[in-house]
């Protein structure tokens, strides 16, 4: 394996399900080595934006050969489903190199199949199984992807069965991505002591009673922060929000923050790529 150089995660979107002004949460994280690129695309929102997405941050489908899907949620599902067509459309004219591996639970995987099976044409399907691998992974497994150790854990959601995952880079550091509900005390082990924690924030404390977060199981930037604080984070990264002050999210966001957790808080934008 080469000289790892850099390892970034680049948002693609930052917005919950009903964003309109900002794309729906997912990410990439890439690390560049000597010999080349890895890259893990994690979500993929819910629909085709997601191709201009990738493209207005740098990528190019061809780029992306692992994949992980937390959970079944359009907003993190449907996109994929224009990634495969895409790519077995380049695959087909041979204008994609190397497979595509896509991750997830046992309530995505076999979703994945059947809408692909129904939503593309025959030729584009017909690349499931042969140059687009479906993967099933369990609670508590550990995969070697994209030059990474990551380990998948059951986020215990009350909702729709949900994984998230830790995964170490340069040795010694780790990040954790708790999928878009709190982190429940059953996997608090997973993100201690993360390097970095990603976690959703669905609005600010402050404004719990015109967002209603708690009602959609999700968390305000004060509770996302005590989390954090708790379990020795150094750094704090928070998505999946409302979209109605955009423009003052990142100020907003971050005052409150400060008030609970004393590392770094990191609140990014769409297209936005942070060094780790």
């Amino acid at each position: 394996m080469g000289e790892v150089i850099a390892v970034k995660i680049t948002m693609l979107g930052t917005g919950n399900a009903l964003s309109t002004e900002c794309y729906n949460t997912c990410f990439i994280l890439t690390e560049s080595i000597t010999e080349g690129t890895n890259t893990l695309l994690v979500d993929t929102g819910g629909g085709n934006g997601i191709l201009h997405q990738l493209r207005h941050a740098g990528f190019e489908l061809q780029d992306i050969h692992d994949i992980f899907i937390s959970h079944s949620h359009i907003d993190h599902l449907l996109g994929l489903i224009w990634i495969v067509r895409i790519s077995a459309q380049l695959m087909n004219k041979g204008r994609f190199n190397g497979d595509i591996n896509i991750y997830s639970h046992d309530k995505v995987i076999p979703l994945v199949d059947d809408l692909a099976g129904k939503l593309l044409l025959p030729y584009q399907y017909g690349f499931i199984g042969s140059r687009i691998h479906l993967h099933t992974v369990n609670d508590g497994d550990t995969l070697r992807i994209s030059g990474h150790d990551v380990t998948f854990f059951d986020i215990h959601s009350g909702r729709t069965k949900q994984f998230g995952f830790t995964l170490s880079y340069d040795g010694k550091e780790r990040l954790t991505f708790c999928g878009d509900e709190p982190l429940r005390e059953e996997c608090l082990n997973y993100a201690e002591g993360s390097t970095w924690l990603l976690h959703e924030a669905f609005c600010l404390y402050s404004q719990r009673e015109e967002f209603s977060p708690y009602e959609k199981n999700h968390s305000t930037v004060k509770d996302a922060c005590e989390t954090a604080q708790r379990l020795n984070v150094r750094n704090l990264l928070l998505y999946h929000t409302e979209d109605t002050q955009l423009s003052r999210r990142k100020g907003l966001y971050t005052d409150e923050g400060r008030r609970y957790f004393t590392g770094k808080i990191f609140i990014p934008d769409d297209l936005e790529t942070l060094r780790l």
